[in-house]
C-alpha cells in the first residue's frame, strides 16, 4: 500500500538526487591515484561516459524508490532500500568525477527521473517476483554496459577506471540478491525494450 509517509520519503528523496550533492560513507575508488594527463579529447571523452554513469545512477535512485512504493514485501522493500542507498555511493562518485573533469551533469536528470519513478512504480504493482526480475535485469545490462565503458575509457585515467571497476562490482551484487530473494527471469521482449530505453538514454546523456 501506498501510504502518505512513503510518499513524502519519495519525494524527499527526489530533491536530494536531483538538487543535492550525493554523500557516500566509502572512500572514492582511486582517490589515492593522481591524476593522469590527459588530452582535451580524452577529458571529453572521459567526463560524458562518467555523465552517462551519472545519469544511470540517478534512474537506478528513481527506479528503486518507485519500486520501493509499490512493493508488497516489507522484505522485498528493504532490499530495495539498501540496493538504493549503495547506489547513491555511485552517484557521489561519479558526481565528484565529472567536477574533477571539468565537466557537468546531464540537463536532463528531472526527466529521467521522472521516467525511471514512473517504470519504478509499474515494476512493483506488477508483483514481488517481477520486481524483483526486473531489479536483476537492470543491473545485468548495467553491468554490460559499464564493462563496455571500461573498454572506451583512456587507459591511463586510472580514477575513472577504478570508479567504473568498483560500481560494476556492486551492480553485479545486487543482481544475485534481487535472484536469491526470488527474482524472476523477464520475457525476451521486456528485457529487448529495457536495452531500446537504455540506448535512447545513454546516447542522449552523452552529450546533454
Amino acid at each position: 500500500m501506498i501510504t502518505i509517509d512513503k510518499l513524502i520519503i519519495g519525494f524527499d528523496s527526489a530533491l536530494r538526487t536531483l538538487s543535492t550533492p550525493a554523500q557516500t560513507l566509502r572512500p572514492v575508488p582511486g582517490n589515492e591515484l593522481p591524476e593522469a594527463e590527459m588530452t582535451d579529447a580524452e577529458k571529453r571523452l572521459s567526463c560524458a561516459l562518467m555523465r552517462v554513469n551519472h545519469v544511470g545512477e540517478v534512474c537506478a535512485q528513481a527506479l528503486y524508490q518507485g519500486q520501493g512504493l509499490t512493493a508488497r514485501n516489507e522484505t522485498v522493500q528493504q532490499t530495495l532500500m539498501q540496493a538504493a542507498r549503495e547506489e547513491t555511493e555511485h552517484l557521489a562518485w561519479t558526481e565528484r568525477r565529472i567536477a574533477e573533469l571539468g565537466g557537468h551533469k546531464s540537463f536532463l536528470n528531472p526527466l529521467w527521473y521522472g521516467g525511471s519513478f514512473a517504470i519504478g512504480v509499474v515494476a512493483g504493482m506488477l508483483g514481488d517476483k517481477w520486481n524483483l526480475g526486473f531489479l536483476a535485469e537492470t543491473e545485468h545490462q548495467v553491468g554490460a554496459h559499464l564493462a563496455g565503458h571500461l573498454e572506451q575509457l583512456p587507459n591511463h585515467d586510472e580514477k575513472s577506471r577504478a570508479i567504473v571497476s568498483q560500481m560494476k562490482i556492486d551492480e553485479a551484487s545486487h543482481a544475485t540478491m534481487a535472484l536469491s530473494y526470488g527474482g524472476a527471469e523477464l520475457p525476451l521482449p521486456v528485457k529487448l525494450t529495457m536495452k531500446l530505453g537504455s540506448k535512447l538514454m545513454t546516447h542522449t546523456a552523452y552529450w546533454v
